[in-house]
């Protein structure tokens, strides 16, 4: 007997004991089944896949029937049901252990951390996650998951901009960014509340963020968080552009992640640097902050991010339109008035162009850069604006250094042979 065909009987086994010991230490009553027993368990799945695949299901059957005694027998006790169900799970590892041991030991690994976050699953469960947001979260999934199947994959429309599927796709991302950023700030805490809400919202809309933040830095006892927050939202816009830009072209990506990487890890220092001390607030402005921080809406968000789909669409139509016109200067002419609005117009539209060959991967990469370049003037303007000439130089001058660091990592990619 040598190694390959002994492996999975001792993955079994170890799937088995891996299970077992949790449930064990898990439990502070007598459980009906042990580590011995999750172990026997496991290689009683083994020994039955290599038999035959009805062997598995006559076993199945037969654990099942135990399980479901041994359940009756001890539930005036302890009426849990997860034990019952680690056991059949474990069966069913050994099983699988004999064809695919890797993916039998990767899953065994996630049900045995499953089980050990009892506590803190029951907690972000009924005490982090309220009604409102299992809805929101019902909702993102048809939106994600029944929605987006059904859609065309084609071109449709002038110039073949509208492409259904993956206008949808966008959809999807920007709810599902916007989603997951709200249950960010509520299992985060207060304390972080105003730079997690910064980073979050960025995802939505920076322009909106900073605006915001920028209005709260007048009533705000410290400048440090609302502008460490708008700062925040910026990273997001080169997080969510390498995301979006990597569904539409690995090409312009390819080029693009550099500049980005580089920009947003000076970002990062700078917003670091700006943040510390955010975390302490005194006693007299700890409430003030925390009710800041708190999340408004809802956190599924349909409408903005329509909207926002339709802004894209149209802005692809308009650089389609100009590159076809006056060439690649059209684009990145286009790029700019689109990043008026929003950064990842203008920068969707140029990768869509070049992923059709319509314009060269260089002339996309400056369009996105006139996005970039015209959207953060729009976020200085709302920054001195709505949060006056403090707030205004202090996002001014923590903008600069990754704005410089992005522009000539970016000129350098573009010169490189």
């Amino acid at each position: 007997m040598n190694w390959q065909q002994i492996q999975p009987f001792l993955v079994a086994l170890a799937i088995g004991l891996l299970i077992g010991l949790e449930r064990e230490r898990s439990h502070i009553r007598k459980i009906p089944a042990g580590s011995r027993s999750f172990a026997l368990l496991s290689l009683a799945g083994v020994v039955s896949a290599s038999f035959d695949e009805w062997v598995v299901v006559a076993g199945l059957v037969g654990v099942s029937a135990l399980v479901a005694l041994s359940y009756f027998r001890t539930s005036a006790e302890d009426a849990g049901i997860t034990t019952a169900i680690a056991a059949l799970v474990a069966y069913l590892l050994g099983a699988l252990a004999l064809t695919r041991p890797a993916l039998a030991v990767a899953l065994a690994v996630v049900v045995a951390g499953l089980l050990v976050s009892k506590a803190r699953i029951h907690h972000f469960a009924r005490e982090v996650v309220s009604e409102v947001e299992v809805e929101d979260a019902i909702r993102f999934l048809v939106v994600a998951f029944v929605i987006l199947p059904l859609l065309p994959d084609r071109n449709l429309g002038p110039y073949g901009v509208l492409n259904p599927s993956k206008v949808w796709l966008l959809v999807v991302l920007l709810t599902g960014i916007g989603w997951f950023g709200y249950i960010g700030v509520r299992a985060l805490g207060r304390e972080r509340g105003l730079l997690v809400t910064g980073l979050a919202g960025g995802f939505v809309s920076a322009s909106a963020t900073t605006a915001s933040m920028a209005r709260l830095s007048r009533t705000a006892a410290s400048l440090r968080p609302p502008l460490a927050g708008a700062l925040l939202a910026s990273l997001a816009t080169f997080i969510q552009l390498l995301i979006v830009i990597a569904v539409i072209d690995v090409d312009v990506l390819r080029l693009l992640w550099p500049p980005v990487v580089a920009g947003a890890a000076v970002l990062v220092g700078i917003s670091v640097f700006v943040a510390r001390g955010a975390h302490r607030p005194t006693e007299d402005t700890a409430d003030d902050s925390a009710t800041d921080a708190t999340p408004s809406g809802r956190p599924f968000a349909l409408r903005p991010a329509l909207i926002l789909a339709a802004v894209l669409t149209f802005a692809l139509f308009v650089a389609r339109w100009g590159a076809d016109v006056f060439g690649a200067r059209g684009a990145v002419l286009a790029a700019f008035a689109s990043g008026l609005a929003d950064a990842h117009a203008g920068s969707v539209a140029a990768a869509s162009l070049a992923a059709k060959g319509d314009i060269t991967v260089d002339a996309a990469l400056v369009a996105i850069a006139a996005a970039l370049g015209s959207n953060l003037i729009v976020k200085i303007v709302l920054a001195f604006t709505a949060g006056g000439r403090r707030f205004g130089l202090g996002f001014l001058s923590c903008m600069a250094a990754p704005a410089i660091v992005f522009g000539v990592a970016m000129a350098a990619m573009i010169a490189a042979p």
